[in-house]
C-alpha cells in the first residue's frame, strides 16, 4: 500500500509540473493576472485527476473566463500528458479553483490592520 501512495505522490507532482508549464502558455484574459497550479490530486487508478488552480488578480468575470479556457483546452492538456507521461491511461482532468492563498492574504491583511494590544 505504501508503494502505491508513493507512486501516486510522484504522479501528482509530475502532472503538477507539466500542467504548470502548460498554463504558462495560457494567456490570461486580463493584465496583471497570475495563474498557477497549486495541487494535483489523481485517483488511485489514475483515471481522473483534479487540478487545483490559483488565480491572483482580475475580477470574477476574468477568473470565470480562465476556467472556461482551461476546460476548453482540457483535451489538449490530456493529449500532452499522454505523450509526456506515457501511462496506460491518461487521467481525465478536472479544474477547480483554489482560494487558500487568496484567503491567507486576506487574513494577513486583516491582522496588519488590527490595532495592536500591548497588554
Amino acid at each position: 500500500m505504501a508503494e502505491r501512495i508513493d507512486r501516486l505522490t510522484r504522479v501528482n507532482e509530475l502532472i503538477k509540473r507539466e500542467m504548470a508549464g502548460l498554463l504558462e502558455k495560457v494567456t490570461p484574459p486580463a493584465p496583471n493576472m497570475l495563474i498557477s497550479v497549486t495541487e494535483v490530486s489523481a485517483s488511485v487508478d489514475l483515471r481522473n485527476a483534479t487540478v487545483s488552480v490559483s488565480i491572483f488578480g482580475g475580477d470574477n468575470a476574468a477568473r470565470a473566463e480562465v476556467f472556461r479556457t482551461l476546460n476548453a483546452k482540457r483535451v489538449d492538456f490530456q493529449k500532452h500528458l499522454a505523450r509526456y507521461l506515457a501511462f496506460k491511461h491518461t487521467p481525465v482532468l478536472m479544474f477547480k479553483p483554489d482560494r487558500r492563498l487568496e484567503l491567507g492574504d486576506r487574513v494577513l491583511e486583516l491582522l496588519k490592520d488590527a490595532p495592536e494590544d500591548n497588554a
